[in-house]
């Protein structure tokens, strides 16, 4: 008797979720120890799908000195939590069927999506690697961290 293997079913059950893909990737400290501080960790090892437009440890290190100290303060994390949010998409969006327009976040809020040469997410942050998949969702790895319009930066400094 021959054996039939379904690869899709194999291949979810090989993955690991997308904490565990983020972890193994080791580009990935910074956005998981604010996941871990925002108390995101179970929701991202959820059963989702998500997509999630994460951020590489370089992103995180151009934003202004000081500001990731500061939302991983205790009287911060609930902005931290909305700032982590809003890189998060509900389902899994493979690169294929990411189009130009407006996406909602897991925060709410809309993320401006620009399709051309690349994909560029509020005219800020171009996204470097695409279609990295775990067993909830897909990670798509950008050069520039997110932040909500209603988030103050300069506030969170001060």
């Amino acid at each position: 008797m021959s054996e039939t293997h379904d690869s899709a079913t194999e291949t979810s059950t090989e993955l690991g979720d997308i904490v565990a893909v983020a972890t193994s990737a080791g580009s990935f400290g910074t956005l998981l120890a604010a996941v871990t501080a925002a108390g995101l960790v179970e929701t991202l090892q959820g059963a989702g799908p998500f997509t999630v437009f994460a951020p590489n440890d370089e992103a995180f290190a151009a934003l202004p000195a000081g500001l990731v100290d500061a939302l991983l303060k205790e009287e911060n994390l609930a902005t931290l939590a909305k700032v982590l949010t809003y890189h998060v998409v509900s389902g899994a969006v493979l690169a294929a069927d990411v189009a130009t327009g407006d996406v909602a976040t897991v925060e709410g809020s809309n993320i401006a999506v620009a399709v051309g040469d690349s994909v560029v997410l509020n005219d800020s942050a171009k996204v470097i690697a695409t279609d990295v998949k775990a067993s909830n969702g897909v990670i798509h790895v950008i050069d520039a961290v997110l932040v909500p319009s209603d988030v103050d930066a300069a506030a969170l400094l001060s």
